[in-house]
Order: C-alpha cells, then structure tokens, then sequence
C-alpha cells in the first residue's frame, strides 16, 4: 500500500508541476499601477505619465499616447522604458489645461502577445 501511496503522490506532484508552471510563465502583461493614477482628479498637471505591470515587458514596440477630449494627441511622444525595473515604462507632457485625457498603452508580453489598455484621468483648474 505505501508504494501505491507513493506512486500515486507523485504523479500527482508531477502533474502539478507540469501544469501549473506554464501558465504563470505565459501570462499577458496587465497593468497594475499608474501614476496618475486610473479616473484621478488632478489640481495641477502632471509632468509625466507612468505606467508598472506586473511583469517585465518587452522593449520593442512599446508605446503610450495622451488623448485629450477632443482626440488629440499631447504627450510629447518619447516613451521610455526604466532601465533597472522592466515593468514601468513612462513618458513626459507639457503643462495640461484643464480637461479629460485618455492614456492608451501598448506593450509586448512576455509570452510575445500584444497587450493595450487604457485609462483616464482629468486635471481640473
């Protein structure tokens, strides 16, 4: 009985591993934090937008637009990615005027898939 019990942990073990291991490794990146942060209500315009996930991205093909309301774009399109934390990627803004702006953000998972979101924010007078 005690090596059919212990056959039988095993496989179960293995089986675990074996199945449970790939789907933490092969995860989309997601968004965790921002700054500012999702839906705030700023007195003063930020001086740059930042983006974390929750894991290191790739540093191909990354991107981050500001949108106002009126659907044009005011970052000042130099997306950078920080060099000792791969999961936080940043850009710089001129002074906003008081509006809504949309942040759009596309990044290169991992697992090689494309990921884009967005988020919102507004700076009020």
């Amino acid at each position: 009985m005690t090596a059919d019990y212990t056959k039988n942990f095993l496989k179960s073990l293995l089986f675990t591993v074996a199945f449970a291991s790939p789907f933490s490794v092969f995860a989309h990146a997601i968004m965790v934090k921002s700054q500012p942060e999702q839906n705030a209500t700023l007195t003063v315009s930020p001086k740059q937008i930042d983006v974390w996930f929750n894991d290191k991205v790739g540093s191909e093909y990354k991107a981050i637009a500001v949108i106002d309301s009126k659907g044009n774009r005011v970052d000042n399109k130099d997306v950078q990615q920080e060099m000792l934390d791969g999961s936080h990627l940043y850009c710089t803004i001129p002074a906003l005027p008081a509006d809504s702006y949309t942040v759009r953000y596309r990044v290169v998972s991992i697992d090689t898939h494309i990921v884009t979101g967005k988020f919102q924010f507004t700076v009020k007078p």
